[in-house]
């Protein structure tokens, strides 16, 4: 029970961890031209409707 608790508590603080980090890249991207984000395979509007944000904390 209580190593159940442990890993479920551990699994959240990660995928929280994992979309904090995804929204800050996502905001250091949107700082490049459209022309370097097309040779990526997205675009603007797609990482602003993932979501953006320019600091980590």
């Amino acid at each position: 029970m209580a190593n159940s608790f442990l890993r479920n508590a551990m699994n959240r603080v990660v995928e929280a961890r994992q979309r904090q980090v995804s929204r800050y890249v996502n905001g250091a991207m949107l700082g490049l031209d459209d022309a370097t984000l097309k040779s990526l395979g997205t675009t603007r509007e797609e990482l602003q409707r993932q979501g953006a944000t320019r600091y980590i904390f």
